[in-house]
């Protein structure tokens, strides 16, 4: 933020990575965070009505997710049923996303083999919101869904343009920047993570200029970042337009915000700053173990995907301070086909997943940072604090970030033009030594190619 059990595409929410690790968050990341309760996985698609044991009939109700999705894992299903004795939930997984999706547009086209409910990562709703909404559920319009919970910017991305909201959010990716206290202290930076902060607050060439102090007493064999590719997206993140525009138009070329993105991170990799490592590869999860860069862009999820690979050597010594800029990276959303047998109760299900107090439990359970900014004064979501990372106010860290996040357009290709700027063109000027206007163009021409196909 999902991921799943292998590495996730760039731009994804890395359900995957990080939810791979939830027995670490269990241990590490909030106080007073309970177990979840063992639960096993289900199959088949549809909804049914069948015999309950001791009961009258239940009404099944199916969710479609992909990957290790987390609202099952963290009870919230057996919570809504102990709640709706006439109600079962059955859960179904598709690993990988990339297979997911394509799968649920052909369905929802086709208006069979869909579940009751179905997950659509963040890089995915706006081609949903655009194309689908007539085979989507309003669920703005469901009974207790109340608009002014959610942050504006989550709620907009899955809104049509005439009004029609076919989403509701479960969570987002509010970024900092976590960083190696030993390494700072080393090379004479502060080290208390609001003096960190400040030193680069509001701007991301001020992040460059400390990259620039550290590397001048950096303890040898280490870097100031991991990549360039992860300042570029955490830069890119905190526009408010970004490769499409409100009209949905694809302006990454000519926006200047953009160019602004990648000459900034280009510079990382030029200045020497980097450690030339791709993210979510075996030499990056390396790197943690191993202590070889002294800060990543990390979203909250990211938290203990950096505790699993740095391991027990590492708690401590990571910590955790607002990014130059509030930028978001991840998130999904609950959709409900109009072609389901339950569709009310389905719409029902999916507002109380969503609602405050269940995002609050999400959190705490699994890590997703909710989307519901109502759930940000629960003591689950604001007084979060994780151990691990020298026992940072997690909670108060990113709901300021969440809330400092722009309103930006989305548009159905953002995960091809992402993928391709940092893993075509940025990763050349990192790893390769090409000049930052070679990799430009190199990613320009690979991302023109892919969406004239």
């Amino acid at each position: 933020m999902r991921t799943r059990t292998s590495a996730p595409r760039r731009g994804a929410p890395r359900r995957i990575a990080a939810l791979a690790v939830v027995s670490v968050l269990g241990a590490g990341l909030l106080a007073g965070c309970a177990d979840d309760g063992d639960s096993k996985d289900s199959s088949g698609s549809g909804s049914s009505s069948g015999g309950s044991g001791g009961g009258g009939a239940k009404t099944t109700l199916t969710v479609g997710v992909f990957g290790a999705f987390g609202l099952k894992e963290a009870g919230l299903y057996d919570a809504y049923m102990k709640l709706h004795p006439d109600i079962e939930i059955k859960q179904t997984s598709i690993e990988r996303n990339e297979n997911y999706y394509p799968q649920l547009l052909t369905h929802l086209g086709s208006g069979s083999g869909l579940a009751d409910i179905q997950a659509v990562e963040v890089n995915n709703i706006a081609e949903v919101t655009a194309t689908q909404a007539a085979h989507l559920e309003d669920l703005g319009k469901v009974k207790g869904v109340e608009k002014d919970a959610f942050l504006p910017w989550k709620w907009g991305q899955a809104t049509t343009k005439d009004g029609k909201t076919v989403g509701l959010g479960t969570d987002i990716g509010p970024q900092g920047i976590c960083y190696r206290k030993d390494l700072f202290a080393a090379a004479g930076l502060p080290t208390d993570r609001e003096a960190v902060g400040k030193l680069w607050a509001g701007d991301w060439q001020k992040y460059l200029a400390v990259g620039e102090q550290y590397k001048a007493k950096a303890p040898k064999g280490t870097a100031f970042v991991d990549s360039a590719s992860g300042v570029l997206n955490a830069v890119t993140g905190s526009g408010a337009t970004r490769y499409y525009d409100a009209d949905g138009k694809v302006v990454y070329k000519s926006n200047p915000a953009v160019k602004a993105a990648w000459d900034t991170a280009a510079s990382f990799a030029t200045h020497g700053l980097t450690a030339k490592l791709q993210q979510f590869q075996p030499s990056w999860d390396q790197g943690f173990a191993n202590g070889t860069f002294a800060t990543v862009s990390c979203p909250a999820w990211m938290l203990g995907y950096i505790q699993d690979k740095a391991g027990a050597a590492g708690k401590g010594k990571w910590d955790v301070a607002a990014a130059p800029k509030p930028s978001n990276w991840g998130g999904a959303f609950l959709v409900v086909p109009s072609a389901g047998k339950h569709r009310a109760q389905a719409a029902e299900l999916a507002a109380w997943l969503t609602a405050p107090a269940q995002q609050a439990t999400f959190f705490e359970k699994r890590g997703s940072f909710p989307s519901a900014r109502a759930a940000y004064a629960l003591p689950a979501v604001s007084g979060a604090h994780h151990d691990y990372f020298g026992g940072a106010p997690i909670g108060q860290i990113f709901a300021k970030a969440a809330e400092g996040t722009p309103v930006q357009a989305l548009g159905p290709k953002d995960l091809i033009i992402a993928q391709n700027l940092a893993d075509v063109g940025m990763l050349q000027v990192d790893q390769k030594g090409r000049s930052p206007q070679a990799g430009w163009e190199a990613a320009v021409k690979a991302i023109d190619n892919a969406l004239d196909q």
